[in-house]
């Protein structure tokens, strides 16, 4: 195994607890700690949508509307990898039939991707992309289901 693969594997290994493709841990594990308003949570999620053939065994259902009717990116802020995030943990707690009991968590994850993109701004800009993504994050609040 070349160094950058042994990197990867323990890369993948710490952000998700299993190497990848094992199925050692039960998919409410997997959706738990994938959906946590974390930036580490957030990066194991994006990790494991970009390689989803290796968690292919858990049926995960990596479907999206992206921010539904709203603007990916609005004003240049990237708001695109957020609303595939939250609709990633809409879909399977859905699915799973605990949508009711997860949804505040998810729409707390939702927010704190969003504040990550602003945060991610110079200075200048984070006061309107915040003002941007309290709204989207309120939207979701009075109008997810």
């Amino acid at each position: 195994m070349s160094y950058r693969a042994a990197s990867l594997l323990a890369a993948v290994i710490v952000l998700t607890g299993q190497p990848a493709g094992a199925t050692t841990v039960d998919k409410a594990t997997l959706l738990m700690r994938w959906t946590q308003p974390t930036a580490a949570s957030t990066a194991a999620w994006n990790a494991a949508r970009l390689d989803r053939q290796a968690w292919a065994a858990y049926g995960f259902d990596w479907s999206t509307d992206k921010c539904s009717h709203a603007p990916e990116n609005p004003f240049g802020f990237n708001f695109g990898l957020a609303c595939r995030h939250h609709d990633f943990g809409y879909r399977n707690y859905r699915a799973a039939g605990t949508l009711g009991e997860h949804r505040a968590r998810l729409d707390e994850v939702f927010r704190a991707d969003l504040r990550r993109e602003c945060d991610s701004h110079r200075l200048a800009a984070q006061p309107p992309c915040n003002v941007l993504a309290f709204t989207y994050y309120e939207t979701v609040r009075l109008f997810g289901e």
